[in-house]
């Protein structure tokens, strides 16, 4: 069995059914416990609120056909079970994630027959970075060349890759490591995107060097739209970055974050991301009726 909770006590929603402690478990069978096969979504709740819901569960569905996977529970289904957790757990701004397999293999061909699906939460506060605290990140960059590959734009469970290089940042006491391909290109952060601000022109790597299209990256770019700041996708280097008037990174459960250093650089600059990130939290007060953020 995988996927045990690191609180004896912690309840999971699991294929239709709460579970808690040894109980909350799937099937060594299941292909996303024995090959890594299944998607997941990570977005933060404001006062028992899942924010941008509905993008994370288009994504999640879009990646599904596209990869292969059998028809997951509805986006209904999964968020009556979150909701279900929410309660269980006693928690209203917190963490969650939502994954799906591809099952257990059965039938005609070795098609699964049977999907996993479970849904987890856990405190918010238990998530959030030291440098999401005090205002600013601290990032390195990976001494590892990443390719993101064919599967780099959906967000799999096959984490190995990323898992290594935030091994990294936890070594060197970091938030966070980006990633740089071997033509010296920064792509993302292992759970991030990044963005630079260069002589007021906000810019963000381009979806063509495969990254994942995070939801967070999405609004940031329709924010400086409706702000008037000036934004495109663009190759960018850690020089670049180096360089840049400021960096900052976007992430569902962080938000939109400052970078302060970069190898221990520092990276003075806040006032575009201060600008995005009240705008940001404005339209998460909206969607969930006026709960207060941050």
């Amino acid at each position: 069995m995988t996927r045990r909770p690191t609180s004896p006590d912690h309840t999971l929603w699991i294929n239709g059914h709460l579970r808690c402690g040894e109980q909350a478990a799937i099937s060594l069978f299941d292909r996303g416990a024995r090959d890594g096969e299944g998607l997941f979504e990570t977005l933060r709740v404001y006062g028992g609120r899942p924010f941008a819901w509905e993008r994370h569960m288009e994504r999640l569905v879009l990646s599904a056909a596209v990869l292969g996977f059998p028809v997951p529970a509805s986006p209904a289904t999964l968020r009556a079970a979150l909701d279900e957790l929410l309660a269980a757990e006693h928690l209203s701004d917190a963490v969650a994630r939502i994954t799906v397999t591809r099952g257990v293999p059965g039938g005609f061909a070795g098609r699964a027959t049977r999907t996993g699906a479970w849904a987890e939460v856990e405190p918010l506060a238990a998530r959030l970075w030291r440098g999401t605290r005090s205002g600013a990140a601290t990032v390195i960059v990976s001494k590892r060349p990443f390719e993101p590959g064919p599967l780099g734009c959906h967000k799999t469970t096959s984490r190995l890759a990323y898992h290594l290089a935030r091994e990294e940042a936890r070594v060197a006491r970091a938030d966070e490591t980006l990633l740089v391909n071997a033509a010296g290109e920064v792509l993302e952060g292992t759970v991030s995107n990044v963005f630079a601000v260069i002589a007021g022109e906000v810019l963000t790597p381009p979806l063509s060097s495969g990254i994942l299209p995070g939801i967070t990256r999405t609004l940031v770019l329709g924010l400086c739209a409706a702000a008037g700041i000036p934004v495109r996708e663009r190759t960018l280097t850690i020089a670049d970055l180096r360089a840049a008037d400021e960096v900052f990174l976007t992430n569902s459960v962080q938000e939109i974050i400052p970078v302060g250093t970069i190898q221990d650089l520092a990276i003075p600059g806040r006032s575009v991301a201060g600008t995005l990130l009240e705008a940001y939290r404005a339209g998460v007060a909206m969607e969930a009726g006026g709960v207060p953020s941050g």
